[in-house]
């Protein structure tokens, strides 16, 4: 495993990207910084974060075959990787938003952006980035659902061993993927899946709101919502949102 750390760095996808392009990328090469200007979440948002603070860090990862059919267990693998490291901190009413968002109650813990290369039908490497609210206690009045490790635990976290302790998460996970336990992967990331088997109100794309109550995750990776009809209707990330 190879570390680069940055003291100050625009996006740490966007640099391992680069790096992957001009380099021959070692497995497991991280990228941390103190510092990201331009952090990048799902669906082109912005990842904000207190410098010093907070984990912000990218890992490459190469995969031995890995079908692109089977891309949602990745996703499975890497979220519920950073769920055990959080429910190991005996954090109370942690859960996994669907897609990959980190969950405390209600409120948003952790953000993860997958973006992977693909070879025919395989998915030849990933690159993870992963944002998690570690000591930061304060937060711009236009982040008002999100907490912190330290707000939940009252306690100060040592970001290198946290790296460490994901790393290792990872590491175990991606195993898990590549062995194709995929029943495990699926069955685990369902029991801790935010708002599963409960009435929620949902906004669609074109601002339809409707009840709902999520049922599971597509082949495809959709979430699954069953209607007050008892129908199963199934929507892209693009397409839903919870109220």
């Amino acid at each position: 495993m190879k570390i680069i750390k940055l003291d100050t760095v625009v996006s740490t996808n966007s640099f391992l990207k680069d790096l992957s392009v001009s380099a021959a990328l070692e497995n497991f090469t991280v990228v941390v910084t103190q510092k990201q200007t331009k952090g990048r979440g799902q669906q082109k948002n912005k990842w904000l974060s207190e410098p010093y603070k907070n984990l912000t860090f990218s890992v490459f990862t190469s995969l031995k075959d890995v079908k692109i059919i089977h891309k949602k267990y990745l996703n499975f693998a890497i979220s519920l990787a950073i769920y055990r490291v959080l429910f190991d901190k005996n954090i109370p009413k942690i859960s996994i938003k669907w897609p990959n968002d980190l969950m405390v109650a209600n409120k948003k813990i952790c953000g993860i952006l997958i973006e992977n290369t693909f070879f025919g039908d395989q998915i030849k490497s990933t690159i993870v980035g992963i944002g998690l609210n570690v000591n930061q206690e304060k937060f711009p009045n236009s982040l008002r659902n999100v907490t912190s490790l330290k707000l939940a635990t009252l306690k100060e976290t040592d970001l290198n061993l946290l790296l460490h302790e994901i790393l290792a998460e990872l590491k175990t996970n991606i195993k898990l993927l590549e062995s194709k336990d995929f029943h495990l992967l699926e069955k685990q990331y369902l029991n801790v899946l935010y708002k599963k088997n409960i009435p929620t109100m949902f906004k669609t794309s074109k601002d339809e709101i409707f009840m709902g109550i999520i049922s599971g995750i597509s082949d495809q990776g959709n979430l699954q919502i069953q209607l007050e009809d008892d129908s199963v209707k199934e929507f892209g990330i693009k397409e839903v949102s919870m109220l």
